[in-house]
């Protein structure tokens, strides 16, 4: 019975961490200082530097250009819930499809007079 009530009490734990990681790459000022250790200055940093290059690859990544994480920081960060994305694509970067090509223009003249783009949708 106690097994039963610890492994019960070890899945919500589990359950509760996934469902409360904070992705670096998306989220906004008020989602990043509700992680201990994120104030507001680091917060800024983090989505300064964000907008700026794009989004993070990696937590190494994260660590390397923000000025003041270090691997260190960023470890125990992880371990306060936050998280790192896979990277999307830099803000105002064309869009990949799936194997990795840009996807193909409209040939009309009507979708490429309103600006009409395609968008690869991955399954």
């Amino acid at each position: 019975m106690i097994r039963k009530l610890l492994a019960l009490v070890a899945l919500l734990a589990a359950f509760g961490q996934a469902f409360g990681a904070v992705d670096v790459n998306t989220a906004n000022v008020d989602a990043l200082r509700g992680i201990k250790g994120i104030g507001p200055a680091r917060a800024k940093a983090i989505l300064d530097e964000r907008n700026a290059h794009g989004p993070y690859k990696d937590a190494s990544d994260l660590g390397k250009r923000v000025k003041g994480l270090g691997g260190h920081t960023v470890e125990r960060l992880q371990a306060e819930g936050l998280s790192v994305g896979p990277a999307t694509g830099k803000p105002g970067a064309a869009t990949q499809t799936a194997n990795g090509a840009a996807p193909a223009k409209s040939g009309n003249a009507q979708g490429a007079a309103t600006g009409s783009t395609t968008v690869a949708v991955k399954k």
